[in-house]
């Protein structure tokens, strides 16, 4: 009797290996039923292999947990109030990431032929576009959350933020207008590249920089559903980003020269604790394999 074999397919799914054999219907012979893996894990797989990044065979990617992500971001969150608050009170008002209020200032500066703001509005705005677009480029294939390339982008931020912090180490924390304009630039291109990062990171609408999206979601879903409190993750930045705000503040007021220390550091650290994740996922994933 002729065997049939039959063939699944679909637009998410790809066979993996011939599986079960099972009896059809009528008692024409057995019929060849292909596992398939699950959806998506191929592409997964695929991409991770393209980046470089290891996976345990199954399209499953060795990162830090998405909860150890999370807590990374409110890290990265509060570096960016620390470098803010130098910004605008220091550089002439200008903000490192807060491109809504830059804009404004640029606006401004047409109406009122003012050259020098109009010059800082350039630079605070071409800048984090330039950091954008710098960051995009090597993490732009890479499948989402923290990785090795994550980990490179996220050091040439912190090596910005070390060259400010030496920048106004050696101006005593007093830059005159051109070189307020060049530390400006070099917080600017960092908080674009920690722009990306943080959408890489792979948690959806998470922001470090801007958190006027993060607020909105904030409050919008507590108004749907008050008696769920479902984006922590989203309050924890804003947190971050105020707690960030207020140590700047304080460390610019008492020891002004080392203001923009505590940026720096916790930049740092987020790419210490990042690689120690990502080591420890991928000795646990190699123990959990089957030899």
């Amino acid at each position: 009797m002729a065997r049939g074999r039959a063939s699944f397919t679909h637009k998410d799914e790809r066979p993996r290996s011939v599986g079960l054999a099972v009896r059809s219907q009528g008692g024409l012979g057995n019929v060849r039923v292909p596992r398939r893996a699950p959806a998506g894990a191929f592409d997964v797989e695929d991409r991770a292999r393209r980046a470089g990044r290891g996976t345990d065979g199954r399209g499953i990617v060795h990162a830090p947990s998405t909860r150890a992500a999370a807590w990374l971001l409110v890290a990265l969150a509060a570096a960016s109030g620390c470098i803010d608050v130098i910004c605008l009170t220091k550089l002439n008002g200008y903000f490192a990431s807060v491109v809504t209020g830059n804009l404004v200032h640029f606006g401004h500066a047409i109406a009122t032929a003012d050259t020098r703001s109009l010059a800082g509005a350039v630079v605070a705005v071409g800048g984090y576009a330039v950091g954008v677009a710098g960051a995009t480029v090597p993490l732009r294939h890479t499948p989402p959350g923290w990785n090795r390339r994550t980990a490179v982008v996220t050091s040439v931020e912190a090596v910005l933020l070390l060259g400010f912090t030496v920048g106004w180490v050696a101006c005593s924390a007093r830059p005159g207008y051109g070189f307020g304009l060049v530390l400006l630039a070099m917080a600017a291109v960092s908080s674009g590249i920690q722009s990306v990062i943080t959408v890489a990171a792979g948690i959806r609408g998470a922001s470090t920089t801007y958190l006027t999206g993060s607020l909105t979601e904030l409050v919008r879903r507590r108004v749907v559903d008050p008696h769920r409190f479902a984006d922590v993750g989203g309050a924890g930045r804003l947190a971050g980003l105020v707690v960030g705000a207020v140590l700047g503040t304080l460390v610019l007021r008492t020891a002004p020269t080392w203001a923009s220390v505590p940026a720096a550091v916790l930049v740092v650290a987020v790419i210490a604790f990042a690689i120690g994740l990502t080591q420890r996922a991928r000795t646990a994933a190699g123990r959990s394999q089957p030899r």
